[in-house]
């Protein structure tokens, strides 16, 4: 376990490119600077997700050499934690107990593994408590 102070959902990265909300993008960013400066994390699913939407939906999309710079430079330095057979019992437990979607569930167990206090998400239920995680949508007013 890491013990960082908080993990970052995928959306929260998405959002320090979205130049169409000035608001969420500083806000974003301000999450993910502090996470380099190792107060978070993040896992290998959120690294997936990311350079699958950067490369399909971002305006404009990265390319392949953006792609492997933020790879090397961000995503890679901020993942703690990468999976095993544990993980995904626990992840199956997550998802019967609180019945959340599968790969939901499987953020919040990675949060929880990190020893996260909280997981910036904007897809999860604002101020909801998970065991000993706390989900916070940092961009609900």
């Amino acid at each position: 376990m890491s013990g960082k102070a908080f993990f970052l959902d995928t959306n929260i990265l998405i959002y320090t490119f979205d130049h169409t909300s000035t608001r969420k993008q500083e806000i974003a960013t301000e999450l993910l600077e502090d996470a380099i400066r190792g107060k978070g994390c993040t896992s290998y699913q959120v690294i997936q997700e990311f350079l699958n939407v950067a490369s399909r939906r971002l305006s404009p999309p990265l390319t392949e050499t953006q792609s492997q710079q933020y790879l090397k430079t961000v995503l890679a330095p901020l993942c703690e934690f990468y999976p095993d057979s544990d993980f995904f019992r626990r992840g199956l437990d997550i998802k019967e107990r609180w019945r959340f979607s599968w790969y939901d569930s499987l953020i919040i167990t990675a949060a929880l593994e990190c020893g996260c206090e909280t997981l910036y998400s904007e897809d999860l239920q604002h101020k909801q408590k998970i065991e000993s995680l706390t989900v916070i949508n940092p961009f609900a007013e």
